[in-house]
């Protein structure tokens, strides 16, 4: 949260993930802060310190990057000195809030875009294309849910092909196969049987958080829609999520050159687990890495956990994050979907982009 009084003075906040509240009030003069003044719920000893940190904000230029200003509280802080619930990062954080260099959730009208039949293709395009108008200015922070139209297998940007599908099981099974623009491994889908989102968003709102702290910081909503449903779950490292009885989702990130970011995830909601194995080559080395030597068990579906239909899941999902964000329901333009036609045309639905890992 960001806000200045008639004053001109500059007003900060930031929830530190699982930690204290941070605030800051300052001044910008001649382009420095002034007028520091650091408090919060958090834990600080000695009570000299807090001083210290302020003293080191004291200033600093107005256009001092995250890692400097942490850095500058960090060396003014004494050896002895113990932060409880807070770190530099945190202050750091505080600071570019009250700056209107990173924002909070509050700062932004969300929108949310219900599941929507496209073709795979058209997802992996589509995400790109809002994720650009996000960084742009031209759309809205926006949550969309996607419906898939026919069984898709879509591997990571970095993947090999070959190594990740196995041809003969795809064509038997009518897979098309599609590369996305994210990282990470790859998702085996069919109608009805996985949850899969996208959230396209400001970089301003993890602005200081590592990549490790942004996945649980822009799924917390997500956490909280399991627990109302029963489901206690937490991240795993870097990208998985899990419950007790296993993984149950992943999510992946690309941030653009524009300012925009994409983060989405898909859950296992019902997945056939014997026609997954006959499509992805699921290496042992994979497996043995979590901690499980087949891949069935990986497959931990969210219809077993809950009981529950997808669409009611979804309905929870989508009405969680409309009461914790003040989401309104939105939809795809024309253009928008004019924009990601010309992608999949150019891009997505090449052999160059397919096998650009072969």
């Amino acid at each position: 949260m960001a806000s200045a009084d008639n004053s001109g003075r500059r007003h900060g906040e930031y929830k530190v993930p699982g930690g204290k509240l941070v605030v800051v009030d300052l001044d910008v003069r001649d382009g420095r802060l002034a007028d520091v003044s650091l408090g919060g719920d958090f834990f600080l000893e000695p009570d000299e310190a807090l001083g210290d940190i302020n003293a080191a904000l004291e200033g600093l230029p107005a256009e001092t990057s995250f890692g400097d200003i942490a850095a500058a509280v960090r060396s003014g802080l004494s050896p002895d000195a113990v932060l409880f619930g807070f770190s530099p990062e945190a202050v750091a954080t505080t600071v570019r809030r009250a700056l209107g260099k990173a924002t909070g959730w509050g700062d932004h009208q969300w929108e949310i875009i219900p599941p929507t039949p496209l073709s795979t293709h058209m997802h992996v395009a589509m995400d790109e294309v809002l994720a650009e108008e996000v960084g742009a200015g031209k759309r809205n922070p926006t949550l969309r849910f996607w419906e898939w139209e026919s069984p898709s297998v879509v591997i990571g940007s970095f993947q090999s092909l070959k190594n990740e599908v196995d041809p003969e099981g795809a064509r038997r099974h009518g897979v098309t196969v599609v590369r996305r623009i994210t990282g990470g491994g790859a998702m085996f889908m069919e109608h009805g049987n996985a949850i899969t989102y996208s959230l396209y968003v400001p970089q301003s709102l993890v602005d200081g958080l590592s990549f490790a702290d942004s996945y649980p910081f822009l799924d917390a909503w997500v956490m909280e829609s399991l627990k109302k449903l029963g489901i206690s779950a937490w991240y795993v490292p870097l990208n998985d999520m899990a419950t007790d009885q296993g993984k149950i989702g992943g999510a992946a990130q690309k941030r653009f050159s524009s300012g925009g970011m994409l983060h989405h995830v898909t859950m296992s909601y019902n997945i056939d687990a014997d026609k997954m194995v006959e499509v992805l080559r699921i290496g042992k080395e994979k497996l043995s890495d979590k901690g499980t030597t087949s891949a069935k068990k990986r497959v931990d579906p969210l219809k077993r956990q809950t009981g529950l239909s997808r669409e009611d899941i979804i309905a929870t999902m989508m009405d969680t994050f409309a009461t914790r964000y003040g989401a309104v329901p939105a939809g795809i333009s024309d253009e928008e979907l004019a924009l990601a036609e010309q992608k999949v045309a150019e891009k997505f639905d090449t052999p160059e982009w397919l096998k650009r890992v072969p």
